[in-house]
């Protein structure tokens, strides 16, 4: 069987502070466009559905988790500052922010995407991996990581952190 490929719009704002220099160090956002490509864990066989599962179960939850979780989120490094004023001063927006380890470029948003979906996949039984994710920042600039170039067992990133839970998550304040 061919691979699935399917695609979510979304807004966000992030800043990047590894270099102060950066015109990123600036808060900022993007109208952003992900792409995820899974490939079925069997080969097609003619006969009844003719489909592995159903699309809606494929992307259903995978969809909402962008409509209600990343969209309009604020991305920020687990170390940025920022972060002690909204405790401060908006608490309650402590929820619409997405962390990392790290600064929140794209490569590592794409990396926290494909973990996040293929808990999703294992959580709800569906005989996919997925094997690609492609981030279009801008119209000219896009990231795109697939199995050759990332491995989510030796990425760095901890078995219980966000990206790893098939939830709703997208920082470990409330853990």
């Amino acid at each position: 069987m061919a691979a699935l490929e399917f695609s979510r719009r979304y807004s966000m704002a992030h800043r990047l502070l590894a270099d102060p220099a950066s015109k990123c160090a600036v808060p900022h956002g993007h109208n952003e466009i992900v792409t995820v490509r899974l490939e079925p864990a069997q080969p097609f066989i003619f006969g009844g559905a003719n489909a592995i599962a159903p699309f809606s179960a494929i992307k259903g939850r995978w969809h909402r988790w962008i409509d209600e979780a990343v969209d309009h989120c604020f991305m920020v490094g687990e170390d940025d500052p920022i972060i002690a004023f909204f405790r401060e001063r908006e608490p309650a927006q402590l929820k619409r922010l997405m962390t990392f380890r790290g600064d929140p470029t794209t490569e590592a948003l794409a990396a926290c995407f494909w973990l996040k979906l293929s808990a999703f996949l294992v959580e709800d039984a569906l005989p996919f991996r997925v094997t690609g994710v492609r981030v279009e920042e801008t119209p000219t600039n896009t990231v795109a990581i697939h199995a050759g170039v990332f491995d989510p067992e030796t990425c760095g990133m901890p078995a219980r952190a966000w990206p790893r839970r098939a939830d709703m998550s997208i920082n470990e304040f409330d853990r």
